[in-house]
């Protein structure tokens, strides 16, 4: 109990600290999206004149996308975040695997206890480490504790069996931390596109109903601009929607490894209390 209580402790510190990152990376990729915006892709060099006011050099890409008007600065900043928050995730839930292959790790672990081996299981999970090594030991300690005591084998399974699901309470939270921001940005990107790719259209038909002589130049920027802030848009939800699909499987996949072992732990104490009524 003293282990979880100081578990919590330093899980309330880590959360806390997560917290704040994700606010700092949330206005930070925003205000990088718009000095990227407005300083590089608006720079008068990408433009006829050098007058960004004016058209695009012939094949500028950058000056291009710049004309894709106001919402751009914002689906760059969405768009960066999809990316930083897909790395930050990525580095998270791989520590949290350990050091080697979580399948061969349960298997080695799960022969190990099967064999009553305990001592050389705990080996296999501090050499391991990552969270499913974490939880794993909890259960095997516990085991060595309920064994010591002589529960019966309900008795010892509920115990094992609440021992691993407060050690997969404390550490399976910081594995899905952020990644509502990321299912967030699915939505996000897809609407923001929208947006723009409207207040394009906006712009194209306004200069269609203009005097008698549309001004194609205007028309020109109008779907310009409703073109780029559509595929923006787009590729910010793929980003978010492929990796935040990725990651909740790594950490099903994880979780299962975890009730696979936390299972054989359960199974072997009960072979062991059937031997030791026998005898």
């Amino acid at each position: 109990m003293a282990n979880a209580s100081i578990q919590k402790v330093e899980n309330k510190g880590e959360s806390k600290g997560s917290n704040i990152f994700a606010a700092l990376t949330i206005v930070l990729c925003i205000v990088v999206g718009i000095l990227v915006w407005k300083f590089i892709m608006g720079h008068p060099s990408n433009f006829e004149d050098g007058n960004p006011e004016g058209h695009p050099l012939p094949g500028n890409y950058l000056a291009m996308v710049y004309k894709g008007g106001y919402v751009v600065p914002i689906l760059m900043g969405l768009l960066l975040m999809a990316i930083v928050f897909s790395f930050e995730r990525f580095f998270v839930i791989s520590k949290a695997s350990g050091k080697g292959n979580v399948d061969s790790f349960v298997r080695k672990v799960q022969s190990q206890i099967a064999a009553g081996n305990i001592n050389e299981a705990m080996a296999e999970c501090d050499k391991q480490q990552g969270t499913v090594a974490n939880v794993v030991k909890a259960g095997l300690v516990k085991y060595e504790e309920v064994k010591r005591e002589g529960f019966d084998s309900e008795r010892a399974e509920a115990a094992i069996q609440q021992e691993i699901e407060q050690a997969t309470s404390l550490e399976m939270p910081m594995l899905e931390k952020n990644l509502v921001i990321i299912s967030t940005l699915v939505s996000i990107g897809t609407l923001a596109g929208l947006l723009g790719t409207v207040t394009g259209m906006i712009k194209a038909f306004s200069a269609l109903g203009a005097g008698s002589t549309p001004d194609s130049s205007q028309l020109a920027n109008g779907i310009s601009e409703a073109l780029i802030n559509t595929a923006t848009g787009i590729s910010t939800s793929t980003i978010a929607i492929i990796f935040y699909n990725l990651f909740t499987s790594k950490i099903d996949k994880l979780t299962y490894s975890i009730d696979e072992a936390g299972f054989t732990i359960v199974q072997t104490y009960r072979r062991f209390r059937a031997r030791a009524n026998q005898a």
